[in-house]
């Protein structure tokens, strides 16, 4: 009679048979939330400075509602494609979700680059500019992470499309009032947030 594979439902000649003469080999442990962003952003990295390459700094000339303006046409494509379930042009939704990330920086970075800073920026001024902002970030995705008790795992892509669409909403209003909020977030704290839904996003949809 076949057998389940629990000790209880093993031939009497197997039962006393211990397990640890026939090693298992483990999968290895999930990854973490800090591995998973340091994997994603790596490769957001690896793709803005190939761009850099190929397009030199041209994204120094956006100033930022035309950064936002950006971000709002890569996450509203995500929502159309979300609630039609057609997609017409090749750029998948994960690509879609890197390019939130990266036009998130790219405000970060046009936020804090000193006035005097060239429109041509040198390869490493780029990447030490980039680094900066996705360190920070990084820190406040875990400081949240702690006091959130990583909630958003339990939410849905459709759900983390509309808070990014939400963030954007509230930005282009500040932007509107020219940034001069009395109780809201600022528009860097909108940003940053938007880079890390990106980067939720990204992970529940196996992207690392």
């Amino acid at each position: 009679m076949p057998y389940a594979g629990s000790i209880s439902g093993c031939p009497p000649e197997l039962a006393s048979v211990s397990t640890t003469d026939h090693p298992t080999t483990l999968l290895p442990p999930p990854l973490q939330t800090p591995e998973h962003y340091d994997l994603l952003l790596a490769r957001c990295r690896t793709l803005f400075l190939a761009k850099t390459h190929d397009y030199g700094t041209a994204w120094r000339i956006l100033r930022l509602p035309s950064v936002t303006d950006q971000i709002f046409i890569k996450a509203n494509r995500i929502r159309t494609i979300q609630e039609t379930g057609v997609q017409m042009v090749a750029d998948d939704v994960n690509e879609e979700f890197v390019a939130i990330i990266n036009y998130c920086l790219i405000a970060l970075m046009q936020l804090h680059l000193p006035a005097n800073t060239p429109l041509d920026m040198t390869p490493e001024a780029v990447a030490a500019a980039y680094d900066h902002e996705a360190a920070e970030n990084r820190r406040l995705l875990l400081a949240k992470n702690h006091d959130y008790g990583e909630a958003w795992r339990q939410m849905r892509v459709s759900s983390i499309t509309d808070l990014i669409l939400m963030k954007l909403h509230r930005v282009k209003q500040l932007e509107n009032i020219g940034g001069d909020a009395w109780v809201s977030e600022s528009v860097e704290g909108s940003y940053r947030d938007m880079l890390n839904y990106a980067v939720f996003a990204l992970i529940l949809r196996g992207e690392a």
